[in-house]
């Protein structure tokens, strides 16, 4: 007797090259979809989520695009899913929840991707619009000025205002030659 096990709702955020997935997006598609089916997974959806900068790179790669994906899947079937994508060439890293507490709406709302593409954002290297101040990567001090001024301010002498004189900065030892 065969036991018939339920399939749940999983959301898997897939990371692709933004390069390759500018050149060959099709075929990006079509290797989610060839590892999701070679999981029996019933496919809901699957959609570009963003374009970003990628906080270190990946399989020298610095720059990433997201793909959100709804599916239904047995549990057992989530190791295959995460194994065939560690041997993909075209996809570098998936990450997968389970998404049973989400509803029809909430699978529907619009990614980044698709806002920037309301608002009239630039373009990323898969066509579609990407709006500049969520091609941020949160961790990129480069490009967070209001932490790095703080951290520029951490840095200056501080003024002790009842002597009017600078605190001693710590005296520097001399290098010595080897």
């Amino acid at each position: 007797m065969e036991t018939v096990t339920k399939k749940k709702l999983y959301e898997g955020m897939f990371l692709v090259d933004s390069a390759t997935a500018g050149a060959d997006w099709d075929g990006i598609i079509a290797a989610i979809k060839r590892i999701l089916e070679r999981a029996e997974a019933e496919i809901i959806s699957i959609r570009k989520w963003d374009d970003r900068r990628l906080a270190y790179e990946i399989k020298h790669v610095a720059r990433g695009t997201y793909l959100l994906t709804y599916f239904r899947a047995s549990g057992e079937k989530i190791q295959g899913i995460e194994k065939d994508v560690n041997l993909s060439e075209k996809i570098l890293r998936v990450l997968i929840l389970t998404a049973e507490h989400l509803t029809a709406e909430d699978m529907e709302k619009d990614t980044p991707a698709l806002k920037a593409e309301k608002e009239g954002g630039t373009s990323s290297p898969a066509g579609e619009p990407v709006a500049e101040e969520e091609t941020r990567s949160p961790g990129d001090l480069r490009e967070a000025p209001a932490v790095e001024e703080e951290l520029l301010e951490a840095e200056e002498v501080e003024v002790d205002e009842d002597a009017g004189e600078e605190e001693e900065e710590p005296q520097s030892r001399p290098v010595m030659d080897d």
